[in-house]
């Protein structure tokens, strides 16, 4: 009787582990979430630049400073993140209890601390270190450092090795997903070993308990009324700050779909189609620049660059304005200020096209 008891007790416990495709599943919906919200803020950036450009320019930081609200809202009250809430799972610390805590317990302040940072921070990391690499690869190829200088041999040596590291980094979520498939590790990410907590299922007692909480919630505010200042304005800012990310998780869960659509439509994959569907004649000059504010940026001489006022050198042209510069002049103001300096429309490095006469 003793060893089945251990069996049934062991197979309940087995039974709230997630499986790979959950949890693959729900590392992939933040994946999705911010390029479809990206290309959201592109299209209005690329519609009023002077509006909403600089949304484009500090998209990143914006939406580290969102994410980070939004899970730690989510930590806080669920004791999971955005994406392991919306498929039913929760973070518990490694350990041998027997009895899991509830969801509405909440994380140790050492798990739930570690479990905010990975979140957030790990993923804002690496997509700056992606776009530095992809930075530092058109420098290279275009030469713009001299040849000689320590500099370029640095990054020629970071660009060499950051294959080999970026490969490595991959191999190590793979070998622990396949560790986490054959059922000889706890948890299918490295992020939660580093964080100390393993990923479960939620229970019928965790879902009557965040019930029980949301409901608890709302009626506790009724029977406030006598507070001091100091508390009423904490209070406020809790609840401004939580009403915010409820509103954003909440509106996250709705859309989510469509966003991974989204995502899916302007894949990679996908862009000769939608070239194909989309193709359109080529659009006008800018209308808005006018006689008296064009002749302010544009030179007489179309031979001269609109930035440095001298004659143009390896020509480049903007695919998003049309108007040509010096290939040097385009970079280095269309890498500091991601537009156009004569329309003001969002630009991108990749959108620089040098030109070649017949002389050259």
């Amino acid at each position: 009787m003793a060893e089945l008891g251990a069996h049934l007790t062991a197979a309940s416990a087995g039974d709230d582990r997630p499986s790979i495709f959950e949890a693959v599943a729900q590392d992939s919906l933040m994946a999705a979430v911010k390029p479809a919200l990206q290309h959201l803020v592109k299209v209005l950036a690329e519609s009023n630049p002077g509006r909403y450009g600089f949304l484009w320019h500090w998209f990143d930081e914006i939406y580290v400073l969102l994410d980070l609200l939004l899970q730690q809202h989510y930590l806080a009250r669920c004791s999971a993140s955005f994406s392991e809430n919306f498929y039913s799972l929760k973070r518990i610390p490694i350990g041998d209890c027997r009895q899991q805590p509830l969801a509405t317990a909440g994380l140790p302040k050492r798990q739930h601390w570690k479990s905010l940072l990975l979140l957030v921070l790990v993923p804002y990391l690496k997509g700056k270190l992606e776009k530095l690499v992809s930075s530092l690869r058109e420098e290279d190829e275009y030469s713009i450092h001299p040849p000689s200088s320590s500099w370029k041999r640095f990054y020629r040596a970071f660009l060499a090795a950051y294959p080999f590291v970026n490969m490595t980094w991959e191999g190590w979520f793979l070998i622990q997903q396949l560790c986490y498939i054959l059922g000889k590790a706890q948890h299918h990410s490295p992020m939660l070993r580093l964080a100390g907590v393993r990923l479960v299922r939620l229970t019928a007692e965790d879902i009557q308990a965040l019930e029980k909480k949301l409901a608890g919630a709302t009626s506790s505010q009724t029977h406030r009324y006598v507070r001091t200042i100091k508390t009423q304005v904490q209070s406020a800012v809790r609840k401004t700050l939580g009403g915010f990310a409820f509103s954003l998780s909440t509106g996250l869960s709705v859309s989510v779909f469509f966003l991974q659509f989204l995502d899916w439509w302007y894949s990679s994959e996908n862009q000769e189609t939608i070239k194909s569907l989309t193709a359109l004649p080529t659009p006008p000059p800018p209308v808005h620049l006018d006689q008296g504010t064009g002749s302010a940026f544009l030179p007489k001489l179309k031979t001269v660059c609109p930035l440095c006022r001298k004659i143009r050198v390896n020509a480049t042209a903007l695919s998003t304005s049309g108007f040509v510069f010096c290939y040097r002049c385009a970079y280095n103001y269309v890498k500091t200020h991601q537009r156009c300096p004569i329309t003001g429309y969002a630009t991108e490095l990749q959108h620089l096209v040098k030109l070649y006469s017949p002389e050259s």
